[in-house]
């Protein structure tokens, strides 16, 4: 086969086909326009974030069989259109949950400890410990939404913290065991003091985490999202952290985003964004939950495995 890399990946995954007897032209910085151009000429092709890969790119793949995205989310693609013209769509969340379930427990554990803001202050010749008395999770009661690979492996890391797992997902049932617990919304909103988002950015999803939600919870809570951006509007994120209501949140990936987080309008930053980088109720990362030196080649051994076990060649 021949194989576009639209995107640049783990060198493993072009050895990996290379050696199994493909052919792969590595063209990152095609425009759109060439790769329309172009894209007749291939079997398949592999991509992270860059492009959408939309119903017109998908009319000009005369020949594609297969589209490879290198991580977890399938928002860019057309998923439903191209597989109607008989194209297989792949991605590799099993390469880069462990990474995802690890940041997300991480960010909280310094939220929770005001980690950020000692670390700042004691650089600073400052020795303030009152002011960043920390709580601690034991004890605590977990909800998550959604429980594919990263919900699924932040549960099993949460095992170990003497807290309560509630696991909620619309799509699931019979996954529950002695200490993960499959539960409705409403049992979330009863109990949970955390939580944490694991679903894919969907029509369903979009803004599934708004004020009228937030305001369900009985408790005051916490929010983890390293899912994506646009399932938390910020906006009622704000308005809730100031009311108290959010006691704090761990974004690491946020709605502003454009295609990729690097293409962010730095300038003109929203209002909302400007309250989260203001706010010490937040920890904040550039969407980096799923990019670890591990999981880079991960995603490579997953995507290669999956490509070469379509047998379409």
């Amino acid at each position: 086969m021949k194989i576009l890399f639209i995107d640049s990946n783990h060198p493993l995954l072009r050895e990996t086909l290379e050696k199994a007897g493909h052919t792969c032209d590595l063209n990152y910085h095609w425009t759109i326009e060439e790769i329309i151009d172009s894209i007749h000429l291939y079997d398949g092709i592999i991509i992270r974030s860059k492009i959408k890969i939309t119903k017109e790119i998908i009319d000009k793949a005369a020949n594609l069989k297969f589209i490879a995205r290198a991580g977890a989310g399938m928002e860019n693609i057309d998923v439903a259109y191209a597989e109607s013209k008989g194209i297989k769509c792949l991605h590799a969340p099993e390469g880069n949950r462990d990474a995802v379930a690890e940041h997300a427990l991480g960010m909280l554990l310094s939220l929770f400890n005001n980690l950020n803001r000692a670390d700042k202050e004691v650089r600073e010749g400052k020795w303030i410990r009152e002011r960043n008395r920390g709580i601690e999770l034991m004890g605590k009661t977990v909800g998550i939404i959604g429980y594919g690979n990263m919900g699924n492996a932040l549960a099993e890391r949460l095992k170990g913290f003497g807290v309560k797992i509630l696991v909620y997902d619309k799509y699931k049932n019979n996954f529950g065991t002695d200490k993960i617990i499959e539960s409705s919304l409403e049992q979330i909103f009863t109990e949970a003091d955390v939580l944490s988002l694991h679903t894919p950015l969907t029509a369903e999803t979009h803004y599934l985490i708004n004020d009228d939600f937030i305001n369900r919870f009985n408790k005051n809570i916490y929010i983890i999202n390293t899912s994506r951006g646009k399932c938390l509007n910020t906006a009622d994120l704000i308005k809730n952290l100031k009311s108290g209501k959010v006691s704090g949140a761990c974004l690491d990936v946020l709605e502003y985003e454009a295609v990729s987080f690097e293409n962010i309008d730095k300038v003109n930053l929203p209002a909302p964004f400007k309250a989260l980088i203001e706010s010490d109720k937040v920890q904040l990362s550039p969407h980096i939950a799923g990019w670890t030196i591990e999981s880079n080649e991960k995603i490579a051994n997953v995507l290669a495995e999956k490509i070469l076990s379509l047998k379409l060649f």
